[in-house]
């Protein structure tokens, strides 16, 4: 076999070789021991799945500390264009540099590789200590913009020259000095959401969803107090569904100009005849009161799709349910290049590094996440149903050890090396 660089062919599906390079982040203070617990995991379970006829061609490329202390830069050009090249790649977790320049090597390189979708799936696995009553309730994906909102990182400092030329221009040109409590002290920071940003955002998720059979898509949103931004983007997304895909959809827009025409018992009953048809539901959900639902009633929720800030709190929210984001896998993707990073979504830990201590899991599914995408479904839920396994015998890394009664605690490797001993062909 010959590695080969995976690529996107022109009707738009990945062309995956049996032996892709996939680039690599070892990532900082955790990261090498989750990192190599996850390779040690995903390399058996391809050469177990396919008996050898498929390979993963790992090529290290730097960014964090490592790549500070041999390169002086904390992510290097060359990082970004490996991953560019190669399209698929996946990262362990990373510092964020202390001081000036990149505020997040994680945004930095969102926005490098337009990765427009953060994607990040939530699902108990049995025998997960959880806070909840039911975690087996939540299990739904998130859809949260990646690009645009607040994470745009456009912020000005209170007392500096362009906080100073922003409150002219709010003073002077649109006339709102008066909503700004403490005008002289204020720091600003701009909130850009782009119809653009929101379609393609609303766009995979509803794809997502009809092709995963799912009854429902809820757009989550603050567009009650940012009417323009926040609200447009509920706006934006109903438009979206209603143009795009007519009669694979129903939205509660289409059910709420049914109830002002026809009545409200009329619109009930469009909306059940569309649930029976197996049409995807399309609703939307104040931010806030999301949050609450996730506790009250997470069953009620299939896919989300949000804006970049909500996305951030509601995806580790909803992680919390399920164990935390310890076991938390999450994938930055933009879907019409191609381009795919796969990460570990929690910190770097640092009092942990060289410890050997930590969970792998949220890493490890990042790699399943990884392998649905090439579409080697079967190496993906053979790794699933043998954590699962793992778990369920209570052989644990200290997180879930301290949570759970009559445990065995293992170190990172050790329980890497107990899923390997428990795969098997998925059923």
């Amino acid at each position: 076999m010959t590695a080969q660089k995976i690529t996107m062919g022109q009707n738009g599906q990945l062309n995956v070789p049996d032996q892709p390079i996939i680039p690599f982040i070892e990532g900082d203070g955790i990261g090498p021991d989750v990192w190599s617990a996850s390779k040690l995991v995903l390399d058996a379970a391809v050469a177990f799945t396919y008996g050898g006829k498929r390979k993963i061609e790992w090529k290290e490329i730097l960014a964090g500390e490592k790549a500070f202390n041999k390169t002086g830069e904390w992510l290097p050009a060359e990082t970004l264009d490996i991953a560019r090249d190669c399209l698929v790649s996946i990262k362990g977790p990373l510092t964020t540099p202390v001081g000036g320049g990149i505020r997040s090597l994680n945004v930095a390189m969102r926005q490098e590789l337009d990765l427009y979708v953060c994607l990040r799936p939530v699902k108990w696995y049995k025998g997960v200590p959880s806070p909840v009553v039911h975690p087996e309730n939540t299990n739904m994906v998130i859809f949260r913009e990646n690009t645009e909102d607040i994470y745009a990182g456009i912020e000005f400092a209170s007392g500096t020259p362009e906080a100073a030329k922003l409150l002219d221009f709010l003073t002077n040109e649109l006339g709102v000095r008066k909503k700004i409590r403490f005008p002289e002290t204020s720091a600003f920071g701009i909130k850009p959401v782009s119809k653009e940003g929101s379609e393609r955002l609303v766009r995979a998720a509803i794809k997502y969803a009809l092709e995963q059979k799912l009854p429902s898509l809820t757009l989550v949103h603050k567009g009650n107090i940012m009417k323009y931004t926040e609200g447009a983007f509920k706006m934006w997304g109903y438009e979206l569904a209603e143009r795009e895909f007519g009669e694979q959809v129903y939205t509660w827009g289409q059910w709420e100009n049914a109830k002002k025409t026809q009545g409200e018992d009329a619109a009930n009953a469009r909306l059940k005849k569309a649930e029976a048809q197996g049409r995807l539901i399309i609703k939307d959900v104040i931010a806030d009161n999301f949050l609450q639902q996730l506790l009250i009633s997470p069953k009620d929720y299939a896919v989300v799709a949000t804006l970049n800030l909500n996305g951030d709190y509601i995806s580790d929210a909803a992680a919390a349910s399920v164990g935390g984001i310890g076991i938390a896998p999450g994938a930055n993707i933009n879907y019409i290049t191609g381009h795919a990073v796969f990460e570990a979504t929690h910190g770097t830990a640092p009092r942990f590094a060289n410890t050997n201590t930590m969970n792998p899991s949220s890493l490890l599914l990042s790699g399943v996440m990884m392998l649905e995408y090439m579409g080697w479904h079967e190496a993906a839920a053979c790794i699933e149903e043998a954590l699962a396994t793992t778990i369920m015998r209570k052989r644990v890394t200290i997180d879930f050890y301290n949570l759970m009664h009559d445990a065995t605690l293992l170190k990172t490797s050790e329980f890497a090396e107990e899923i390997v001993k428990s795969l098997k062909m998925p059923a």
